[in-house]
């Protein structure tokens, strides 16, 4: 689920197009995965690609762009996996179930996003990037929403089961285990627990 490894520096006479933007986004990303949370400048993300500053907006027209492109990453992978889980799982709670390991193991593989998910990234950063993260997790809970919809339909659920109310609730557990792994120094892993929690938190 990482982002795909971009040329090494060095290679640049035979780098393909959009590589060099590739490997901006992979240092970033990298970057944001140092346990003590500090905030990534240009200026630090120049000094680790060996390049200018300059350099990094002929990629890139501002750092807000940059974290855009964190972004897309995030939201195309989620995505593409939840269109996954819903095509191969007919049961509405098993979707449910993979959602969450899913969102959980995606924080867990991809520290640096981590930041980013939960707006610890983003501070003092563009506000249209925290709005596309709220976003997000809107569609995430739609999803979810679904989801237990199907559940209830299929009959896996009580009658009086509330999808709109259970997806909130959901999302909100993952939102904290997203907090606790980052705020941790990336030593509490979200899914440390999760079998034991599940049961609770779906039916």
């Amino acid at each position: 689920m990482k982002m795909e490894s971009a040329p090494a520096l060095g290679e640049s006479t035979r780098r393909k197009p959009g590589a060099r933007r590739l490997q901006i986004l992979q240092t970033l990303a990298s970057m944001l995965e140092d346990p003590k949370g500090e905030k990534v400048t240009t200026a630090a993300l120049a000094e680790r690609l060996s390049v200018s500053e300059a350099a990094l907006y002929r990629h890139f027209a501002s750092k807000a762009q940059m974290f855009e492109g964190l972004i897309e990453f995030i939201e195309s992978t989620i995505f593409r996996l939840i269109n996954d889980i819903a095509e191969r799982e007919p049961s509405g709670l098993k979707q449910a179930r993979s959602t969450v390991l899913m969102l959980l193991e995606f924080a867990q593989t991809n520290r640096g996003m981590t930041r980013v998910l939960i707006g610890d990234a983003l501070v003092n950063e563009n506000e249209r990037l925290q709005e596309r993260m709220n976003q997000l997790f809107e569609r995430i809970e739609s999803s979810l929403k679904q989801s237990f919809r199907l559940a209830v339909t299929e009959n896996e659920v009580p009658a009086e089961f509330d999808p709109v109310a259970r997806a909130a609730l959901v999302v909100a557990y993952v939102i904290g285990r997203w907090h606790r792994f980052a705020k941790s120094g990336f030593r509490k892993l979200p899914a440390d627990g999760v079998d034991a929690q599940l049961p609770a938190l779906l039916v």
